[in-house]
């Protein structure tokens, strides 16, 4: 199957910023038709990227002949589009979480699977070239044997609140929405699930949920999941929507850390910085962000052309990490501690004060070479255990 026509339906942020933008670049599909709810949104988005065609019903869209289907559409519709792809014909690839319960995963999994259709979810993680070196790297012994993964993604959802059409402040529909279809580790944390799960080519045994409620939804904004795998190792994945969630200058934290017995791979995407340390050395890697649509799309039409899944995530990859993170999710919630559950998040804005600069007296017991500095209003210039200073470490990275 060469050329494939591509459909896509919800035309929304992540389609606009990610998907579309991926699908017009990719050799041997035809990114041809769009749907959206909002009419002027679909228009739009066939303006930008040159769609030849845009539908004002879902009926039509679903009989044009299209050969497969993206599905960007809000989390509660994806069963029922799934379905009706099933129906008429159309392979998908999917947006996480493909579904608001296990049920109706298994349903459209089975609905696809009785049409001979191909079913994916769109893991964008996997296809970054980070994420592809860190699995090259393990499958290497690059650390030894790895027995503990920390994958961190702290943000805030693009802010607490947003404009209306009068420019008065109100609360972010984006981020109820989120939050209302299960939360933080439901909408992000299944990235950093599935890819736990591919890294180390080993099945979850157990989980524990944790939850952190600085805002006052049901599920918790801020999460902990601990994960034990069958081949022995730990995953611990942190994940918040309410880190500087309406700080003035936010910034976001977002990093892998890989820790075996011979070694550790450390990516940071604010700091652009992946590293392998291990008892030959250290290394630095080519950095790359934490997604790549491009790649998924490279991959996508290698599927569909062949008929062979290859590296894509499947559906089954999604219902196992959509299943650790609303259990995970439920358990926070059920557990929710005594303190946390009768004392509610007050919101309380925050008092703007005055830095303090303190000045401290050196243990005596300081390596040597901090011996020569001076201490108090004069630059310090800080050198690394190693001899190094940090801004050779930032020059072996540009």
């Amino acid at each position: 199957m060469e050329n494939m026509k591509i459909g896509l339906l919800g035309c929304g942020m992540i389609a606009e910023l990610g998907h579309l933008p991926a699908l017009r670049q990719t050799s041997g599909m035809i990114l041809d038709s769009l749907y959206d709810t909002k009419w002027e949104r679909t228009l739009a988005m066939q303006s930008k990227f040159q769609v030849p065609h845009a539908y004002p019903t879902e009926k039509l869209f679903w009989e044009s002949d299209i050969n497969a289907v993206v599905i960007c559409s809000p989390a509660p519709m994806h069963r029922e589009h799934v379905l009706q792809a099933a129906k008429h014909g159309k392979h998908v690839l999917c947006e996480k979480p493909l579904a608001m319960n296990e049920p109706d995963i298994e349903l459209m999994i089975s609905a696809m699977d009785d049409a001979g259709l191909m079913f994916f979810t769109g893991f964008t993680y996997r296809f970054s070239g980070t994420a592809q070196e860190i699995h090259h790297l393990i499958r290497k012994g690059a650390i030894g044997e790895v027995r503990d993964l920390r994958l961190n993604y702290l943000w805030n959802l693009h802010g607490k609140w947003s404009w209306n059409e009068k420019g008065e402040r109100v609360p972010s529909l984006l981020r109820i929405g989120r939050m209302l279809e299960g939360g933080p580790m439901v909408d992000c944390g299944v990235h950093q699930i599935d890819l736990a799960r591919w890294w180390l080519g080993s099945e979850v045994e157990w989980q524990r949920g944790i939850g952190v409620w600085v805002e006052d939804f049901e599920a918790p904004d801020h999460m902990y999941l601990h994960m034990g795998h069958e081949c022995g190792a730990h995953t611990l994945v942190e994940i918040s929507f309410s880190y500087n969630a309406i700080s003035k200058e936010p910034r976001s934290h977002f990093q892998y850390e890989i820790i075996g017995t011979d070694g550790v791979i450390r990516y940071n995407r604010e700091e652009h910085t992946f590293e392998l340390r291990n008892s030959h050395g250290t290394q630095w890697l080519a950095w790359h962000p934490e997604k790549n649509f491009a790649g998924m799309y490279t991959e996508f039409q290698r599927a569909l052309a062949s008929g062979i899944t290859g590296n894509m995530p499947t559906a089954t990859d999604g219902l196992l990490a959509t299943r650790i993170a609303r259990v995970a999710t439920e358990q926070a919630i059920k557990d929710r501690e005594g303190p946390s559950d009768q004392h509610h998040s007050s919101l309380i804005r925050a008092t703007a004060v005055e830095s303090v600069i303190a000045s401290c007296p050196l243990d005596t017991d300081e390596p040597d070479f901090l011996d020569d500095q001076e201490i108090g209003n004069q630059d310090v210039s800080l050198v690394d255990l190693d001899g190094s200073k940090p801004s050779d470490f930032y020059k072996q990275e540009e």
